[in-house]
């Protein structure tokens, strides 16, 4: 699927009315949907724990706080959600100095049309990235998962059936290439004879 094709939720944290206006008409609904706004960062991290979102967006100062930690907390413990701060541009290095290493954008106040596409272009490319590295992740841990259940089951045909290492290992293989399933599924019948 190409990048033109792909759609992106978007969290704007943002109690300018203004600001929300102009942000939806700058992000077609034929690439980003849904567009959830929340005025404070309460209501943002309620939203956020209901479902997550590609981008979050928060617009700074708010209400009830500036951001960064939220900006922080959810680009740290999220492995798929791209973050960007709005700051007003005399309050721009500071928030920059705070968020930026946990890997949150940083745009400064007032912004133009072009900006914010471009912005979004970053986010895109940043979220793309996190899902590479997410499906890596998974591919990594899904590796991990099985040489434990293979171990076990070797370790199992150690005790049970007295067979040393290299053997276990060798008939696990021959089972799975006879039976033509993987070594994952032939160690977890034996883990289930023998359980």
């Amino acid at each position: 699927m190409s990048l033109k094709e792909h759609v992106y939720s978007v969290l704007v944290v943002s109690a300018a009315e203004n600001f929300n206006d102009n942000l939806s008409s700058l992000l077609p609904e034929t690439r980003y949907s849904p567009i959830k706004i929340s005025t404070n960062i309460s209501a943002a991290k309620r939203e956020y724990t209901e479902r997550s979102y590609d981008f979050v967006i928060i617009n700074s100062p708010l209400p009830d706080d500036n951001g960064t930690r939220f900006a922080i907390d959810i680009a740290t413990s999220s492995t798929c959600t791209a973050v960007m701060v709005l700051a007003r541009a005399d309050f721009f290095d500071d928030v920059f100095d705070t968020v930026a290493e946990h890997g949150v954008f940083v745009l400064a106040k007032p912004l133009s049309k072009a900006t914010v596409g471009n912005a979004m272009n970053w986010m895109i490319s940043a979220r793309e990235h996190l899902r590479r590295s997410e499906k890596q992740t998974r591919s990594i841990e899904d590796k991990m998962k099985e040489i434990r259940i293979v171990n076990k089951a070797k370790w199992l045909l150690i005790s049970e059936l007295n067979m040393s290492e290299s053997e276990a290992h060798r008939y696990i293989e021959k089972q799975a290439m006879d039976l033509c399933v993987s070594k994952r599924e032939i160690a977890e019948n034996i883990i289930k004879t023998y359980s």
